[in-house]
């Protein structure tokens, strides 16, 4: 058997040749897009954000689970295709959307708030404003509503004539994914391994199915969390939600278990735990690779300041991933479920 000090030198090769290509991969993947600007719609538009944020109000205030919904839609776009609207298409004969697809499938809600919001912006200045800036702004606005912070949204992007079923299984992390698997697609991205950690933290709002966190629980949680009565009841409440049969696949549980419906830095400090739902959080923190990501983990768990600063820049720098093709042949979409006939 290899020695801990063995697997410890090949992890640290097999780290440095995939970031090595990460890069390669990010730099080709980084082409020329479209010039994005804070005051895009200043003219032809001025209403947008005061319309999407009274939407977004409304909605997280029914619900504020919701915010979550609309952030995690806001990801799954930007990952397939760049921020490009296709992740709101639906099915049609000649079209196969992402929605269906098997990272998204039973994941993927709030597309009803979209509708709203676009539909409210239809009304005030037709044919202007495009179902990716509304999901880009209302993501941000989600963020905002419960607790978190806020940051300037660049607009002008074009909505895709196309979807990217097949994208949605190479590009999106998975739950079980390792930790070289997750640097991986976040650096195809342009994203770096401080955006990886800092995005991760949306984590402090959102749900998980426990087709997703089945493994976690039933494997490796008692050797990563604390001995402590706390973390055995709350694993003994989420075998209770997830019990090892498949019929309960769709059952859920906050990620945040301490504050799931505020956006705060307490995501980091149930890693510090051990605690971490699924695999891929986890990782972060206990992979034997976890060398700048524990220390980021550790930092943004003591200090939500930085937190929130690096979240609102690494948004930032998501939001900005285009497509040049969608820009030079996109469209503004009149629903934001079809292409324009």
């Amino acid at each position: 058997m290899a020695s801990s000090s063995s697997l410890y030198s090949k992890g640290l090769i097999l780290h440095g040749l995939i970031l090595a290509i990460c890069t390669s991969l990010s730099i080709l993947h980084a082409s020329e897009g479209p010039t994005l600007t804070l005051d895009y719609y200043k003219s032809t538009c001025p209403t947008i954000l005061e319309i999407v944020r009274k939407e977004m109000e409304c909605a997280v205030l029914s619900d504020p689970r919701n915010a979550a919904l609309i952030l995690r839609l806001h990801f799954h776009d930007c990952f397939v295709q760049g921020c490009d609207g296709s992740v709101l298409l639906d099915d049609t004969i000649t079209l196969r959307g992402e929605k269906k697809a098997p990272n998204n499938r039973n994941a993927l809600k709030g597309f009803r708030i979209v509708d709203r919001i676009k539909n409210r912006l239809e009304s005030e200045c037709p044919g202007i404003v495009s179902c990716a800036d509304i999901l880009t702004v209302a993501a941000r606005d989600a963020v905002l509503l419960v607790g978190g912070p806020y940051w300037d949204v660049p607009l002008g992007r074009k909505d895709s004539k196309t979807a990217g079923y097949a994208l949605t299984e190479t590009n999106l992390p998975k739950a079980d994914d390792g930790l070289i698997f997750i640097i991986s697609k976040f650096f195809y991205q342009g994203l770096s391994v401080t955006d990886m950690v800092a995005l991760s933290g949306a984590h402090t709002i959102g749900m998980a199915r426990c087709v997703n966190f089945r493994n976690r629980i039933y494997g490796d949680f008692t050797s990563t969390s604390s001995v402590n009565p706390l973390s055995q009841q709350y694993l003994n409440k989420l075998k209770s939600i997830c019990p090892p049969i498949k019929g309960s696949d769709n059952n859920e549980s906050a990620m945040d278990y301490v504050s799931p419906n505020l956006f705060d830095n307490s995501y980091y400090q149930i890693l510090l735990r051990g605690d971490g739902l699924i695999n891929s959080d986890q990782e972060l923190y206990s992979s034997f690779l976890a060398m700048e990501t524990k220390k980021l983990v550790s930092k943004y768990a003591e200090n939500p300041i930085a937190f929130f600063e690096q979240f609102s820049e690494s948004m930032v720098k998501m939001g900005n991933i285009t497509n040049p093709d969608t820009y030079a042949n996109g469209e503004v979409r009149k629903i934001c479920r079809f292409v324009n006939t």
